[in-house]
Order: C-alpha cells, then structure tokens, then sequence
C-alpha cells in the first residue's frame, strides 16, 4: 500500500467534516441573528418653496415706505443695469439692479428704485420699470448675456 492512496480518504473525511461544520455553523447564525421584519414609514418631504422676501431681506433690502405716486423726472436707462432677478410665478418677485454704476440693491416688485422710476414686474428675461407703480412701463431690462469661452 502507498502512502498516497492511504491519505486520500483521510483528506476526503477531513473536506466533508469542514464543510458539514460550516453547513450547521451558517444555519445556526442565521437562525439566532433573525430577528422580526418591522416597515419603516415613509415620510413624503414637503415641497420646496421660496420666499422672495426673505431672499431680498437677505440681499440687503429695505422695505420701502408707501410714497406719493407724483411724476419724477426718470434717469436715462443706460444708467441702469440688470444683474439678477427672482421671478415668483404670479406679480411678486425681485431684480438685483445698479444705478449709476454702484453697488447693486435689490428690489421688490412696486419698491421705488433711485432716479424716480418703479419696479413694475421682472420675468426670467429682464425688468420693467415706470414712473407710477400703476403706470405703463417706460424702462424694460434684460439680463447680459452669460459669456461665452
């Protein structure tokens, strides 16, 4: 009798003993580690909603007080220049807009803007302005167009 064929039989009953050990060790986790199913609930997230308001707060602005709608002379239109809007769908909404080349401010929708004119409406596009807050517009602005490379 060779060595080799007398350790054949041994290694076969070692590979089976290991793999029923692994077998009973695998279904006795499994059987100790269940625990019950509990569902969890779902919460359905509320949509997202902006308030211009706060975002011009935020901005810098001021709430302007009520004004006499009296005629002031407008300032050309060049002298202003259009650098952001926040247009709300319905007549709210706001314009980050600069006068004569200063800072930037942002205003509402009706606010009095320097040099006489209104903030009549904004759309995704641009701004109307006027010279009453229920008068036509005489001053539109648009956004610059982005660069491009």
């Amino acid at each position: 009798m060779s060595p080799s064929s007398s350790l054949v039989p041994a290694l076969a009953a070692v590979v089976l003993w290991l793999a029923a050990g692994l077998g009973a060790g695998y279904w006795a986790l499994l059987a100790w580690g269940r625990s019950p199913v509990t569902p969890v609930q779902a919460v359905a997230e509320a949509p997202v909603v902006s308030d211009t308001a706060s975002v011009a707060r935020a901005l810098g602005a001021v709430p302007q007080a009520p004004t006499a709608d009296a005629a002031a002379p407008a300032a050309p239109p060049s002298s202003y220049a259009l650098l952001g809007v926040i247009d709300q769908s319905g007549p709210g909404g706001a314009a980050l807009i600069a006068f004569n080349g200063q800072a930037p401010k942002p205003y509402r929708v009706g606010a009095e803007i320097e040099g006489g004119l209104f903030l009549l409406s904004v759309d995704r596009l641009g701004a109307r302005l006027g010279a009453s807050r229920a008068g036509p517009p005489t001053v539109e602005l648009s956004l610059p167009l982005p660069a491009t490379n």
